[in-house]
């Protein structure tokens, strides 16, 4: 995913004026545009003694390749930048200080792993850019998420990245940094007016049910009875579409499945309330050739321990979204009726959203959403995608 981006670092934060100023120095007859340019690549070494290729210096710069190779043989020709090897470049001239960027960020919650690891990767991304990072954490609580938005604003932050679970709550937190005119990147649930960055949740659901429906097919020959959906309601209809492609993969591999009875619990995204959801849901089903859907992997945890605590796991299979640590470890265990989840891999997170941020902050077109790459984590592959969970969390893998 990240090599469809730009390499936008905050070094460049003074190139900002490329962008705001490009229509002023049209009408400025004083300003030797060469000057602004060459001002440009030179603000792309941000320390004594960097070496930078022509792609990043570039990047950085904001400006065309062919016009920063112009301007670098021109500056090694007078003895400002120094060429190092076959493409790098390094200048002889002290870097001049950068404005610091400020950047909010408002974390889901600390208690959940996919978060977790979304928040380290961004506070990895921005101590390498320089960005001062200023975090909040939203509790999975709606009122606390507007709350840290007035806070954030109060801070006077350049850009805010939000991760909050909450639908009804998105327009309001919208408008308070809209009306502070801050820009605003909204993690996995859409926001009004936000750059939207997270999974393309019926691609996903998609090939989460084409694996649900195969492994029925090739264990099950074919027999199902029952479809359980765990669904995260207060989060709205898009990440809800991982279900529906959930619902329709399994349907393209069974086509009988259409006739299956097909139940949505509100697991509300957590393992206590998804536990207690598919446990009433329990007294009453007596299908013994069900599947479980799950919109992320707390749901699916708990959906399983309520399949084990009424002695049915052995008649259930269960596919989840997001393959965080805890699911990994699930899938490890033999009896596991965790199949597989899909993954989003949030510890990539931090250093694309930023590259998305900066691209923001220097004024560079985007896409209003950018998906990240998914894939599904199965059994037989979760030691190839992840194999040093062992290694990396050896407390959590030997509980």
């Amino acid at each position: 995913m990240g090599k469809n981006f730009r390499i936008a670092q905050q070094g460049a934060h003074d190139v900002s004026c490329s962008a705001t100023a490009m229509s002023q120095h049209d009408r400025d007859p004083y300003l030797v545009k060469s000057i602004v340019h060459t001002s440009h690549v030179l603000k792309a070494f941000r320390s004594p003694g960097e070496a930078l290729s022509l792609r990043e210096i570039a990047a950085r710069s904001g400006l065309q390749k062919t016009m920063v190779f112009r301007l670098l043989y021109t500056l090694q020709k007078c003895a400002i930048v120094e060429k190092i090897g076959e493409n790098l470049y390094q200048s002889s001239v002290r870097p001049w200080k950068q404005k610091l960027y400020r950047i909010g960020y408002a974390a889901q919650g600390s208690d959940n792993q996919f978060s977790r690891e979304v928040s380290l990767g961004l506070q990895r991304a921005t101590e390498a850019e320089g960005v001062e990072l200023i975090s909040v954490d939203n509790r999975y609580n709606p009122k606390t998420a507007q709350r840290n938005a007035e806070l954030l604003v109060r801070e006077k932050v350049d850009l805010v990245i939000e991760f909050q679970a909450d639908e009804t709550v998105a327009p309001a937190v919208s408008t308070i940094y809209r009306e502070a005119g801050i820009p605003l990147i909204a993690i996995d649930i859409p926001h009004p007016g936000a750059t939207y960055y997270g999974a393309n949740n019926y691609e996903a659901g998609l090939l989460a049910g084409r694996y649900l429906g195969k492994w029925v097919k090739e264990n099950w020959n074919s027999e199902l009875e029952e479809i359980v959906l765990l669904e995260l309601r207060r989060a709205g209809p898009l990440p809800r579409m991982r279900l529906s492609g959930m619902l329709l993969g399994i349907q393209a591999v069974l086509p009988h499945a259409k006739n299956c009875r097909t139940v949505y619990l509100d697991g509300d995204g957590e393992i206590g309330s998804s536990f207690e959801a598919v446990r009433r849901h329990l007294r009453t089903s007596r299908s013994r050739r069900q599947v479980l859907g799950a919109i992320n992997d707390p749901s699916a945890l708990g959906a399983i321990r309520a399949l084990q605590e009424a002695g049915r796991d052995d008649c259930c299979a269960v596919v989840a979204h997001n393959a965080s640590l805890e699911s990994r470890m699930e899938m490890r265990q033999p009896q596991s009726r965790l199949l597989g989840s899909v993954a989003f891999f949030p510890e990539r997170y931090g250093e694309e959203i930023m590259r998305v941020g900066l691209d923001i902050l220097n004024r560079r077109p985007i896409p209003p959403a950018i998906f990240v790459e998914h894939k599904l984590i199965t059994r037989a592959t979760v030691d190839h995608y992840y194999p040093n969970d062992c290694l990396l969390h050896p407390a959590v893998m030997s509980n």
